[in-house]
């Protein structure tokens, strides 16, 4: 929840500090290209930390620094100062997801792993729909948009919470080899659980040489090395899909304001898209395990991207143009939280959270470059070409994932 707010902000920030900073349309991107850069860095750390050190230390660094950094922005006197604080903020953003999805995807049983995975993004547009309620409400009520990243302290104290309650993956610790620390954490949960203690094994992992390698170096090597063709797949997938969801997070605000609606309206149009975002999560944890990932991705994803294309085509009537919006906020909804857990599902152990790590650095790569072009192209070619172009990659992807991908519907994990 509180990481689609983060990511939200930038499209409720953007209006705000061009007006404040007096700044044009492609400066002011920058503030999301600084945060999503700072995020595809986060996640390639921390996906990295995750497989070497734990899943869950490296969960309670990511919140810390994001929480920070994210209110300390609403200090921040100049724009270079506030577009730091977002980078900083977007290292430790970047590394939640990548961490949370092979945390509790390992805790998961595989029968209904595909239903938790995706269930769990539904307070992603819960979050983001929040970032743009209460950031039109501070709006109004106090005249400035600080307000919106000072309460973003509230993560923090959601560590305490963690360190308290959250036992780490049993699936990483045998991975390490420690088994006796894997085997306490499995006994706790039965004797939790009320279930029958039977005898289990834990695999040993195979013995690896010592490597002078830096670690996250070592991974990514490893991911082409030992899964090349679903590292390719999964890449493609990240930064065509998030890059569709990300230009409209970023930019429909202000593409809805020049289209004629108030600055309030504008953003609450915004909050609409998202939280419609929930309709599409439950049709997604409603159908992942009946029809699969792959059909699933394969229709919603290639529909959304085709959705921003018709906004756009509307814009001459801005209400039609927000039914369209709603629309697009609930479908691309079904494909984001079906990605994520199909992206975890397709690694084994030792490179589930670095693989999903290095595919999400290459969705904020391209997301923080995306709407920085976006910006450019936008008065040149026009909305709507430039939203062909987005829905152009996301068919290429899907069409790859359709040819080579695996299903992993029911597959346990390795």
């Amino acid at each position: 929840m509180f990481d689609a707010w983060d990511v939200t902000l930038n499209g409720a920030l953007i209006p705000a500090v061009m007006q404040e900073w007096g700044l044009d349309r492609p400066t002011a991107a920058l503030l999301s290209t600084a945060n999503l850069i700072g995020m595809a860095v986060g996640a390639v750390i921390w996906g990295t930390v995750a497989d070497r050190v734990g899943r869950r230390s490296a969960f309670t660094w990511t919140l810390l620094i994001f929480a920070v950094f994210t209110a300390a922005g609403a200090l921040a006197p100049n724009f270079a100062l506030f577009a730091l604080f977002r980078f900083l903020a977007g290292v430790g953003l970047g590394g939640c997801i990548p961490v949370d999805y092979a945390l509790v995807g390992e805790f998961t049983p595989r029968k209904e792993r595909g239903r938790v995975l995706t269930a769990m993004d539904g307070w992603w547009p819960i979050g983001a729909a929040l970032a743009f309620f209460v950031s039109a409400w501070l709006l109004a009520a106090t005249g400035t948009w600080r307000w919106s990243l000072a309460i973003m302290i509230l993560p923090a104290l959601l560590v305490f919470w963690v360190r308290r309650s959250v036992p780490e993956s049993p699936l990483f610790l045998a991975a390490r080899g420690r088994e006796a620390e894997a085997r306490s954490v499995v006994d706790d949960l039965v004797r939790r659980t009320g279930a029958p203690a039977v005898p289990y094994d834990v695999e040993r992992p195979a013995p690896r040489a010592a490597s002078k390698t830096p670690a996250w170096l070592e991974q990514l090597t490893r991911l082409w090395r030992e899964a090349p063709r679903v590292t390719a797949i999964t890449w493609g997938l990240f930064l065509s899909v998030l890059l569709v969801y990300y230009l409209a997070l970023n930019w429909m605000p202000t593409i809805l304001k020049e289209a004629g609606l108030g600055s309030t309206a504008a953003l609450v149009s915004g909050a609409g898209m998202a939280a419609a975002g929930l309709i599409g999560v439950v049709i997604a944890a409603w159908l992942v395990e009946i029809v699969g990932r792959k059909v699933l991705l394969a229709v919603s994803a290639p529909l959304s991207a085709l959705l921003l294309v018709i906004v756009a085509a509307t814009l001459d009537d801005p209400r039609v143009a927000v039914v369209w919006l709603l629309v697009f906020g609930a479908l691309i909804q079904v494909a984001i939280p079906v990605l994520y857990a199909y992206a975890s599902e397709l690694y084994p152990t030792e490179l589930r959270a670095s693989g999903f790590g290095w595919a999400s650095t290459m969705s904020r790569l391209g997301a923080g470059v995306g709407p920085l072009l976006f910006a450019l192209a936008w008065p040149v070619y026009g909305l709507a070409t430039c939203f062909m172009v987005a829905l152009i990659l996301v068919v290429i992807a899907i069409a790859a994932m359709l040819w080579k991908a695996p299903e992993t519907r029911g597959v346990e994990l390795e």
